[in-house]
């Protein structure tokens, strides 16, 4: 398979952290999270919209929210801007989640245009790899109930603005949410190869073995682009908090070790993932979510945990930040 944008060498995966400044960490105000124990990741996950007007626990969309200016959804800070004046990152790339629910055949008919034109602007100008999650789990159908045609026309449409601007630091990646969806519905929903850069999916419960042999078919690389320990079964979610010392080993073999294993065993397409290192059940949004309500993901507040995962990231196959690697990945 020729290489991708942004993809890195065979044998190696971009380490993402994710999914708000609490979480992330390695900042003046926000210095409690992942950053300031473990090394600065080779990405971070932030979230915006193309959504003006929707509500979310008290908070109005304008659109773009969480770029250039502070945000809340009920999920903890995102300010992306924040992360390009810091030299803790300086060597980080950008994944974003932008999300439209509900405004796609408004973007396809050409309304949501200055927005569009706002982010490619701004993504020109951070001068970095960015990772644009178009529409991110767009067969979600409870929480996202996507219309496909519109959905579709929306890519379209910001596929080719961002093309017309030649906004060429930036990777189109066209994300699942995981297990599901089979390999007619994933044709269905597909933009297109000359659309799309990367495939990518949710990892909460099980490994998606249909995306896997969908972006292999299409020859496209794989971002796990939301990743957090679920443990589910029968549809029963049971503790996930990392913070109760009777648990963390049994989280770890569980689902981190299952999860590591299918970075492994398929190095041939999964290049990044994003790991979401949350106290999800402090948030607004998640406190009533039976997926989410049990879960705290921040892997420093487990000693057991830690020490793992650190011995885990010092493997070869894991790419962290580092000096010119921003460089190497724009040559791609």
């Amino acid at each position: 398979m020729n290489a991708q944008k942004f993809e890195p060498d065979n044998g190696q995966v971009l380490v993402f952290i994710g999914q708000d400044l609490e979480a992330v960490g390695g900042l003046k105000d926000y210095n409690k999270g992942y950053t300031d124990y473990f090394k600065t990741p080779a990405g971070i996950t932030i979230y915006t919209n193309l959504s003006p007007g929707d509500e979310s626990y008290g908070y109005y969309n304008k659109g773009l929210d969480g770029i250039k200016t502070m945000a809340n959804w009920g999920a903890g800070n995102t300010h992306a801007a924040i992360y390009l004046q810091d030299s803790t990152f300086k060597n980080t790339a950008i994944a974003i989640g932008l999300s439209f629910v509900n405004h796609e055949k408004n973007i396809a008919k050409g309304q949501h245009d200055h927005l569009i034109e706002e982010l490619a602007q701004w993504i020109i100008a951070a001068k970095r790899p960015i990772f644009l999650r178009i529409g991110y789990e767009f067969d979600g159908w409870d929480w996202n109930h996507y219309n496909r045609k519109q959905y579709l026309k929306a890519w379209k449409r910001i596929h080719t603005i961002f093309k017309t601007m030649q906004v060429n630091n930036v990777a189109l990646v066209w994300q699942s949410k995981g297990t599901g969806s089979d390999q007619k519905v994933l044709e269905q929903w597909y933009p297109g190869d000359e659309l799309v850069d990367w495939c990518g999916y949710s990892y909460f419960g099980q490994p998606d073995q249909e995306m896997l042999t969908f972006a292999r078919n299409h020859n496209k690389p794989v971002f796990i682009a939301e990743a957090t320990p679920v443990r589910e079964m029968d549809n029963l979610y049971f503790n996930s908090d990392l913070k109760d010392d009777n648990i963390d080993k049994v989280i770890w073999d569980e689902w981190f070790e299952p999860f590591f294993k299918t970075i492994r065993d398929n190095q041939d397409v999964i290049k990044a993932f994003s790991y979401i290192n949350v106290d999800w059940a402090s948030q607004p949004m998640w406190i009533t979510n039976p997926t989410f309500q049990k879960v705290d993901s921040r892997i420093q507040v487990s000693k057991y945990v830690s020490i793992k995962w650190k011995e885990e990231m010092e493997k070869p196959l894991y790419l962290n930040a580092c000096d010119g690697l921003l460089e190497k990945l724009l040559k791609n």
